[in-house]
């Protein structure tokens, strides 16, 4: 099972249309629930590119929820 991204830093940035602490976009966030296994690992995949574009000062991903 692979656990949610959420890190309960559930703030949506209006510039990007994701989530400042888990850079999930609303309908990720959304589908998470009652994503497939392959679908969640897409979305991983997603948010590892995310945030490495956002840079060094982006936030941690942890485990702590399912949003």
């Amino acid at each position: 099972m692979i656990a949610s991204p959420c890190i309960n830093i559930c703030k949506m940035d209006e510039a990007s249309g994701l989530c400042q602490g888990c850079y999930r976009n609303l309908a990720e966030i959304a589908a998470w629930g009652n994503a497939s296994e392959r679908k969640k690992s897409l979305i991983l995949a997603d948010i590892a590119r995310r945030r490495s574009a956002a840079g060094p000062t982006a936030t941690p991903v942890g485990n702590s929820c399912d949003a």
